[in-house]
């Protein structure tokens, strides 16, 4: 951990501090839309050459800090080495995203190996401890991973699917075995996220991407209980490390989500009613979000607006101002400067 961890904004917020202004960072703010990243990327010679070179990896967390005033880094990395960990073959295709090789109900389980799974991924704790040493000293370091439904989905499905139907039919058929893959992914996500914090990260968030996908039946048993082992396991291993969870689409069942879990913070997508997030979430934990990634685009009047109400609804408690997903690629980055701007001047400033 760099830096006074009394002098982070968005460390303290995520302790449950009201800080005013909020604290600012944006979920994929390394990526396609700053030009410095392309022709990083384009040097890489491949999106996992980028994530597993510590060096080059560490260039791409960092670049968004020399552009913004933001006040977290997050590792550039994927959610997805996870699974390759665990000995499942991936690649990323240009303009299709990544294709696994399917892990079939039936097929023989993966196997987690912690001792594999570290040196597997020994470039990314390299390139995390390369992140702290170099980040500002008021800047937040944020670990991340995939939770592990949001893992399965694309382990069985081989790739993003657009109705989930083959781990779906998975858990309803075979709820056992189907069990037993997500009580692996449980133990390797929680090995990644105490190795990221042992390696100088001061947070970390579980993305669990589709957890909007699974009915109220299912959220508990598949997105809740394992995110709350996940939780229990990091706070073991590092009591004082925040852990911010991000169950994108999972609407009402927030309220749940947060009281099961035990997370520091919930980062809520665009969905969400910033005013139902301060009555509902607010009292209980962080929340984190969640301006609509077009309004970054789009920017002028649009932007200011959008962030001003999110601004006048949540900032007075404990919250980190974000995007409800990640940045888009068509994003002007001339309109995340804006952002950090109105961000930044509140609550004085033009309402306008």
């Amino acid at each position: 951990m760099t830096g006074n961890p009394n002098d982070k904004p968005l460390l303290a917020a995520l302790r449950g501090e009201v800080r005013q202004p909020p604290p600012l960072w944006l979920m994929r703010q390394a990526g396609r839309y700053l030009p410095e990243y392309r022709a990083l990327r384009a040097k890489a010679g491949s999106f996992l050459d980028l994530c597993y070179d510590p060096a080059l990896a560490t260039e791409a967390s960092l670049q968004p800090l020399k552009r913004f005033s933001l006040d977290g880094v997050i590792l550039f990395s994927d959610i997805l080495v996870v699974a390759e960990a665990l000995g499942v073959t991936l690649r990323f295709e240009e303009g299709e995203g990544p294709r696994l090789e399917p892990v079939r109900e039936g097929d023989a389980l993966p196997v987690f190996d912690p001792a594999r799974q570290r040196r597997h991924l020994a470039p990314v704790y390299e390139a995390m401890t390369q992140v702290s040493a170099a980040a500002p000293a008021r800047a937040t370091v944020l670990g991340f991973a995939g939770a592990p439904w949001t893992l399965a989905t694309y382990m069985v499905g081989g790739g993003r699917s657009r109705d989930f139907l083959a781990v779906k039919g998975w858990a309803y058929r075979e709820p056992e075995s189907f069990a037993r893959l997500i009580a692996t992914l449980q133990e390797a996500v929680a090995d990644h996220l105490i190795a990221q914090l042992d390696a100088g990260a001061d947070a970390v968030q579980v993305f669990d991407s589709w957890a909007g996908a699974l009915p109220e039946s299912a959220f508990r048993r598949w997105c809740i209980v394992p995110v709350a082992r996940i939780v229990s396991a990091v706070k073991a291993a590092h009591p004082g490390a925040p852990v911010i969870g991000y169950p994108r689409g999972a609407g009402l069942a927030l309220e749940r989500f947060v009281g099961e879990t035990g997370v520091d913070a919930v980062s809520i997508d665009s969905t969400v009613p910033s005013g139902w997030a301060a009555a509902h979430l607010q009292p209980h934990c962080t929340v984190q979000g969640n301006l609509d990634p077009a309004a970054l685009v789009a920017g002028g009047d649009a932007l200011h607006h959008a962030a001003r109400a999110i601004l006048d609804a949540l900032a007075h408690g404990p919250f980190v101002f974000n995007l409800g997903e990640g940045v888009l690629p068509r994003t002007p980055p001339d309109h995340v400067a804006a952002l950090a701007d109105i961000v930044q001047s509140w609550p004085g400033g033009d309402a306008r």
